[in-house]
């Protein structure tokens, strides 16, 4: 198996896959030297951009849910609006554009003008995303999982965003590198991203076959709850795979070795594979209308996902204790790898309290999208020294994750907080109706998180483009 041997920033070397201690298991990734590495920097070039998008976005979110601050916005659909866009770009575009980063790391050089046409489109895509909302006057429609604006503008830029990531996985499928009958740590990892991979097509062939089967008759809310339902259960998969994969690096970056073996974990996540694999069967069972085909989806990512999650886990933090002192490089992984460990785990307790359509459903969405964004940053500085940047080594560095998740958890603890009394989700301003004391705190309890959310987020961003400023010359 691969073992990280020193520094983040050391050239990775092949060893043994045993941990010191006899006992563990140590897992990593290398980046390749050659034309995937700039494939790899695009893509993730255009999930950062994303997230600085999103970024701005969730400012004017945030002020217009905020007491005594929400009367600036007047008109509610403003905030609708905001959020769509919002969650397309830091959930859709920057999950799945780092997705294509890996995908392209972990695969071969095949095909290497498809996967550039993949980028462009997607990118092309992106940008017209953020645009629409200022060039056409649309309809939010806040559908789960892909909210849109009813407009030819924005749902061009979702259309091209979408076949630019389906030929993504189309030219990842033809180039993947193949794992081996010997699984090692790093065939453990390459794995999951192939899962993920699986995942996210299957995901695209379930929106295209809502599409075809769906009727034109039916109004706005309904037609967009119905397309995006299924495929996007399945990306949850392919996220949470991600975030399982970056777990696992991070805590082997970190020196400290799992107690289960890339076998063990290579089936963990052919369980969760598994999972996904039956979604056509219920495309093929019920119609896309049916209240059964509505709730086998629910099903299945519920409990798909809890068999993979739990133990992959416990052995991240059991390989975390003791805790001994790190070095500068270290402590920001090991920070978005507690945080990240956090804000999912207090997403599925959220989800668990759930009872009507109040801000307790954001809440717990909130707190499991936000474990996958955490760990994901910490692989983004895990990433930088590898692909020749500077390794962010600043006290900055070490507490953004802290910052971010922080904030975050006061956010969606001020939405669990207002949701016991009822506060609705997707309304802002005076559609709020904030009729007690207990209301407006919890609802200002869910600015304030925010406000510091959005502050780390920014952090995490200036941190990024100063260690690629700070190149080291290593590419």
């Amino acid at each position: 198996m691969t073992e990280l041997r020193s520094e983040p920033g050391a050239p990775m070397r092949h060893s043994e896959s045993v941990a010191p201690d006899g006992a563990s298991f140590l897992f990593s990734l290398s980046v390749p030297q050659d034309a995937r590495k700039s494939l790899a920097l695009a893509w993730l070039g255009l999930g950062l951009t994303a997230l600085l998008a999103s970024g701005l976005f969730s400012i004017l979110l945030v002020l217009s849910r905020t007491p005594q601050l929400q009367t600036l916005f007047p008109v509610a659909d403003f905030f609708r609006v905001a959020l769509v866009v919002h969650v397309d770009l830091s959930v859709l575009v920057w999950f799945l554009s780092f997705g294509g980063a890996l995908w392209t790391l972990s695969g071969t050089t095949r095909w290497q003008a498809l996967a550039w046409c993949a980028f462009a489109l997607s990118a092309l895509g992106t940008g017209i995303l953020c645009i629409a909302p200022f060039v056409q006057i649309a309809t939010p429609v806040m559908s789960n999982y892909v909210p849109v604006l009813d407009g030819s503008v924005f749902l061009t830029g979702l259309t091209l965003f979408g076949v630019g990531i389906s030929l993504l996985c189309l030219r990842s499928m033809l180039a993947a590198s193949p794992v081996g009958m010997h699984i090692t740590g790093d065939g453990a990892l390459r794995f999951a991203l192939n899962a993920a991979l699986v995942a996210t097509a299957i995901a695209a062939f379930a929106f295209v076959w809502s599409w075809v089967r769906l009727p034109r008759s039916l109004d706005a809310r309904a037609y967009y709850e119905l397309l995006f339902w299924g495929g996007g259960h399945v990306l949850q998969f392919a996220y949470t795979l991600l975030m399982l994969m970056g777990w696992i690096w991070l805590a082997s970056s970190l020196g400290r070795g799992l107690r289960l073996s890339p076998r063990v974990v290579t089936l963990l996540f052919a369980l969760a594979l598994l999972a996904v694999f039956l979604t056509p069967i219920t495309y093929l069972a019920y119609d896309v209308t049916s209240i059964e085909h509505h709730q086998l989806q629910t099903l299945l990512m519920r409990y798909g996902g809890g068999l993979v999650i739990g133990p992959i886990a416990l052995a991240v933090l059991w390989s975390l204790w003791p805790m001994p002192a790190m070095t500068a490089q270290l402590r920001p992984l090991r920070s978005s790898l507690l945080a990240s460990l956090l804000l999912f785990s207090a997403g599925g307790l959220i989800g668990f309290m759930i009872s009507g359509s109040n801000v307790r459903i954001p809440a717990h969405y909130h707190g499991c999208i936000v474990g996958v964004t955490l760990a994901m940053m910490g692989v983004v500085y895990r990433l930088l020294p590898q692909f020749g940047f500077a390794a962010p080594t600043s006290r900055a560095a070490a507490w953004q994750p802290a910052i971010y998740g922080g904030g975050q958890l006061l956010h969606i603890a001020g939405l669990v907080w207002s949701g016991g009394y009822g506060v609705q989700r997707k309304v802002a301003g005076a559609d709020q109706v904030l009729g007690s004391t207990q209301e407006v705190w919890g609802m200002g309890l869910m600015g304030l998180g925010g406000l510091i959310a959005i502050i780390g987020g920014i952090l995490f961003l200036v941190i990024v483009l100063r260690a690629m400023s700070g190149n080291t010359g290593e590419r």
